[in-house]
């Protein structure tokens, strides 16, 4: 095998850092996990860690973009599916139960909780927070337009805010209490779908 450059050597080094330091996030969470932790874990010193990375933030903001991104396109997937409403909420439900006890969640809170005292951070969260809506806008959008819903006659966006808000709450609250579950706002969204006007495909 030829040895690897340089930039190669470091882009897995890095590679096994994150893989690291995603799972002990989300097995013992953020508070619990030390850069001195995800090095001895991985095999690398602490210096090493320093040398790819400027800290634990960092490493934990790109691992919670990395589960961001999973866990949208595993959304996106399935509400895009042509399947049967009820059954595409049931498997809505499965999605936002099994997100919710992944360790996910208490990544999220732990990690704004602390980056709350960084301008940067705030910043940094805030703009994913809000390509969250965005994508979800967008998705649902195309998702009703292909029911023949009238999506010029509900405020989706701001639709989508509220859900997504409910959302983290639940999944906060989850964090506290696991008889927490995902019922509600599937109820919510069942409900608010049902009154949605409709038109026949195709058609003005």
């Amino acid at each position: 095998m030829s040895r690897l450059t340089r930039v190669e050597s470091q882009t897995r080094n890095r590679e096994a850092l994150l893989r690291t330091a995603r799972q002990m996030f989300l097995t013992d969470g953020y508070h619990a996990t030390s850069i001195a932790r995800i090095a001895e874990a991985a095999g690398f010193s602490t210096g090493a860690v320093y040398s790819n990375f400027e800290g634990k933030a960092e490493i934990a903001l790109l691992v919670l973009r990395d589960l961001q991104r999973e866990q949208l396109g595993a959304l996106r997937a399935l509400i895009s599916e042509p399947l049967d409403f009820e059954e595409q909420l049931t498997r809505l439900r499965t999605w936002a139960d099994d997100a919710m006890t992944c360790g996910w969640p208490r990544l999220e809170l732990e990690f704004a909780l602390d980056a709350r005292t960084e301008d940067s951070l705030i910043r940094a969260e805030a703009d994913r927070q809000r390509s969250t809506v965005d994508y979800l806008t967008e998705v649902i959008e195309q998702r009703l337009v292909s029911i023949g819903a009238d999506t010029g006659a509900v405020p989706v966006r701001q639709l989508v805010e509220a859900g997504v808000n409910l959302a983290i709450g639940l999944a906060t609250r989850r964090v506290i209490d696991p008889k927490v579950t995902a019922d509600g706002l599937v109820d919510i969204i069942r409900t608010t779908l049902a009154v949605i006007p409709r038109h026949p495909v195709g058609t003005d």
